[in-house]
């Protein structure tokens, strides 16, 4: 430890490197992750299939290139007195392994167990890694984890991206102009528009004590009284993952429902999603978190780094009620809470909702409509899919992430294997999908009770 405080000094000292306060995200991670905050639940994780002539030595040169361009994969983090400070170097060396898969692995197990699942020293970092599997010829899958504290799911998006770039950027001769002059695609990695760290200093310059203390009525007013749909400490232990898809023809259905009733895919999902619940568990007042991308800038599109928050989401479900006057209600409702945000770390302070095990006591439900960009990049010869694994949701025992897959909707769901067996959850989504489809062929004056059944 002692020639690990002395090499961090000697960084310091020479301005290699440079301490940064965490940010409103990275701190309610610190504060409100039920498991140790350097656990693999707190990954994100995902993989890259590439078809095509591609080398290991270019993936890595690429890979090195945008660790160059973005901070917050120069980042580590120091014990503080209160909370961590972020040590953001000016370069590391980035790595990426190499390997043969071998006849009779199971690829999914090579890469949960060599890329996924390996904790990261979040003291000497780098906190993400990727690993290059060739599978066959011209057959390559390209596995990576970054932690939570440094990533979001919209930061995967942009990493494919930029690897591509920096993967173009390394070509030389007639591929190269091929991808550029025929293609038109991008040849450089221009630095971004705002660093993950001005964000942050942006951000905590932004929500003084006065600035949060005005959003705390609305909050309390319209949090009182709430609690937790379950009751009892959280089951802890890694999130269980399944997942299932609406139909093109449901999905269909329900953005025309979304259409007639002039709401959103997001609110319309979400008022389902509450009826469903509602009935699953027999409790009508429904709080569920939702994660919103904080990169409203067109500044920091492009950066990588932890930007998302979480906005609790009350709804109240009445079966006597009309069906369309609900999904209307939470539309405003939803609206109204979304212009209300406030940084998840200073609500629940606000609140008093620190509860044990680092947990928050206002919610334990996720409910999402993924709409960060998801790239598929097609190079000279080469053809390339993201495919997400992790989102890094491990605050939650439930999780519903619902996400476009062409016409159809594609439904993850993550839960505590403890609290809830697969058949439960294989359950939840059939009532779920039966109840989007009667909303579908209800009439305006359907109630609740009735859409339900």
């Amino acid at each position: 430890m002692s020639d690990t405080r002395e090499q961090f000094k000697r960084w310091l000292e020479s301005g290699e490197a440079r301490l940064q306060q965490v940010s409103f995200p990275q701190r309610e991670l610190w504060e409100n992750s039920p498991v140790p905050v350097a656990d693999p639940a707190n990954h994100i994780c995902g993989f890259i299939e590439i078809r095509g002539p591609i080398t290991h030595e270019q993936c890595e040169a690429a890979y090195q290139r945008v660790v160059e361009r973005h901070d917050a994969l120069r980042t580590s983090f120091l014990p503080g007195k209160e909370k961590p400070l972020q040590m953001v170097r000016n370069s590391v060396e980035a790595s990426m392994p190499y390997r043969e898969l071998k006849a009779g692995e199971d690829l999914e197990e090579v890469m949960r167990e060599e890329t996924y699942r390996l904790p990261f020293d979040l003291l000497q970092g780098p906190i993400h890694r990727g690993q290059m599997i060739r599978r066959g010829q011209n057959d390559y899958v390209l596995p990576f984890a970054f932690h939570h504290s440094i990533g979001d799911g919209w930061s995967l998006g942009i990493f494919v991206q930029d690897l591509c770039t920096a993967y173009i950027m390394g070509l030389t001769g007639l591929k190269k102009a091929v991808a550029v002059g025929m293609m038109g695609l991008k040849n450089s990695l221009p630095p971004v528009g705002q660093t993950y760290n001005e964000w942050a200093a942006a951000e905590r310059a932004f929500w003084q004590p006065a600035e949060v203390a005005s959003r705390m009525d609305y909050w309390k007013s319209r949090l009182a009284g709430s609690s937790m749909i379950w009751d009892g400490d959280a089951t802890l232990g890694p999130l269980e993952r399944w997942v299932s898809e609406i139909p093109a023809d449901l999905a269909a259905g329900i953005k025309a429902l979304t259409v007639t009733n002039g709401t959103t895919l997001f609110s319309t999902l979400l008022g389902i999603f509450q009826l469903t619940l509602a009935k699953w568990t027999g409790k009508q007042d429904i709080l569920v978190g939702t994660p919103v991308a904080n990169r409203n800038k067109d500044s920091v599109r492009e950066t990588m780094g932890y930007f998302a928050g979480v906005v609790p989401l009350r709804g109240q479900v009445d079966p006597s009620r009309a069906l369309t006057d609900h999904l209307k209600q939470v539309a405003a409702d939803t609206l109204d809470s979304f212009s209300n945000a406030t940084p998840f770390a200073e609500l629940a302070s606000a609140l008093g909702a620190q509860g044990g095990q680092g947990k928050h006591t206002l919610f334990d439900v996720r409910f999402a409509l993924q709409n960060h960009p998801v790239p598929d990049v097609t190079l000279p010869r080469i053809s390339s899919k993201l495919r997400m694994r992790s989102t890094g949701t491990a605050r939650f025992d439930l999780a519903c992430e619902i996400t476009a897959d062409g016409d159809a909707l594609e439904v993850v769901w993550l839960f505590r294997k403890g609290r809830f067996p697969l058949a439960e959850i294989r359950d939840l989504d059939k009532l779920y999908q039966t109840i989007l489809a009667g909303a579908c062929r209800s009439s305006g004056t359907t109630t609740l009770m009735t859409a339900s059944r």
